[in-house]
């Protein structure tokens, strides 16, 4: 009887939790290690965008993410004033589609992906130090000093200071800002100005400010600033200094930040790095954040991770021969990240715009864009590309291993 194969995930964040959940649908027996003493997915929230979805479905793994959150209904950009600057077409899109975007809860998010892991083991406190490669095998080392392990395939899923993306591409690989401050939260919240089932951002002068319906009277919202990277490393105001810089902007933007709880306030800086053109070696590759890094303002990031996920799994299910199928998922994600990692920092610099003729600039570009232009910039993104097998994902390819 052939031995089954067996994989080691390194990271429990939405990309080690999918990739882990992924890779036992196609028949792996698979063990994550995750540095964190525990799981606490901090209180923020993401958009889990349809591509993400349909890469899910095409497994048959359903985390019936619409009744944690909230389905996007309506997106709104606005001037700081409060002026509308364009409706975007996402709603026509995901009709199109057929597969919702769903706006949730990063705590609800993570909820749903350890039920379905359930049964798969997740090793706590155990940081990944390095790997070495050894009969066709990838062994762990921790930081703990405590037993290394190994497996026929090793997933570096650990984020933006991966372990395994540092032995890699070395231990000095530069980092680039985006330029800004980024404060979140999550509260109870209504307005007679929010319309559930929506996503509002209103657009100042190198400032921006959003908020996102994650359902069940709860509201997720996040603000920008632009901030020297030293600065906005080293901030460690509260809320009455995130309302002072708001200022003057629509009151249902300053009810949001006034009604949630200090201590449910986070700031953050927002990096991404240079493109990696190469991910892995033999039984070693990367993923999610640790392969290809990028801002948020596509809202792409989890989505990524969640692709590769499925794509990686497909490709290990389709060829026996562990490095070939992973330089094979590599092959077939590269182009689409490279794409998604370059348009975000693209879009980002640009809403971020500050000075009064580039923020002219910005507004009366999205407000002028004919809407089939602005359709076909937004559509590549939220439809999930496929697997680069050619396969049509059978109908039993849901069946559970557990």
């Amino acid at each position: 009887m052939a031995r089954t194969r067996n994989a080691i995930v390194i990271g429990a964040g939405i990309g080690g939790l999918t990739t882990a959940i992924a890779l036992r649908r196609v028949g792996l027996d698979v063990r994550v290690y995750e540095r964190a003493p525990h799981i606490r997915a901090r209180g923020f929230g993401l958009s889990v965008m349809s591509n993400a979805i349909a890469a899910l479905d095409s497994l048959g793994v359903d985390l019936r993410l619409d009744k944690r959150g909230s389905t996007l209904e309506r997106y709104l950009v606005k001037s700081r004033g409060g002026r509308l600057i364009r409706e975007f077409p996402f709603p026509e899109i995901v009709d199109r589609l057929g597969v919702p975007c769903v706006c949730i809860g990063r705590p609800d998010l993570f909820a749903a992906l350890r039920e379905e892991a359930a049964g798969i083991p997740i090793a706590l406190g155990r940081a990944a130090e390095g790997f070495e490669v050894d009969g066709g095998r990838a062994r762990v080392r921790f930081a703990d000093g405590g037993v290394s392990d190994e497996a026929d395939l090793l997933i570096g899923a650990d984020g933006f200071n991966s372990a395994v993306r540092r032995q890699l591409v070395g231990p000095n690989e530069p980092a680039h800002d985006s330029g800004y401050i980024v404060w979140l939260g999550i509260t109870e919240y209504s307005h007679p100005r929010f319309t559930p089932g929506s996503v509002v951002h209103f657009w100042g002068d190198g400032m921006r400010f959003g908020l996102v319906d994650i359902g069940h009277g709860r509201l997720y919202w996040w603000g920008t600033k632009n901030m020297p990277a030293a600065v906005s490393a080293a901030w460690d105001g509260g809320k009455d200094e995130i309302l002072a810089a708001y200022h003057g902007w629509p009151d249902e933007v300053r009810t949001a930040i006034r009604v949630t709880p200090e201590e449910d306030v986070l700031s953050v800086t927002s990096r991404d790095r240079p493109f990696l053109e190469r991910w892995g070696t033999g039984p070693v590759t990367l993923l999610g954040d640790a392969a290809h890094p990028m801002l948020t303002s596509l809202g792409q990031g989890s989505a990524m991770a969640i692709e590769d996920a499925v794509v990686l799994a497909r490709h290990v299910q389709a060829q026996p021969d562990g490095p070939r199928a992973l330089r094979a998922y590599e092959d077939a994600r590269r182009e689409r990240t490279r794409a998604i990692v370059t348009a975000t920092r693209a879009i980002s610099d640009f809403e971020q715009s500050q000075g009064p003729v580039r923020r002219r600039v910005r507004d009366a570009y999205f407000r002028h864009m004919p809407h089939a232009s602005l359709v076909g910039r937004l559509e590549p993104a939220l439809t999930f590309p496929g697997t680069g097998l050619g396969d049509t994902m059978a109908a039993d390819a849901g069946k559970e291993h557990r």
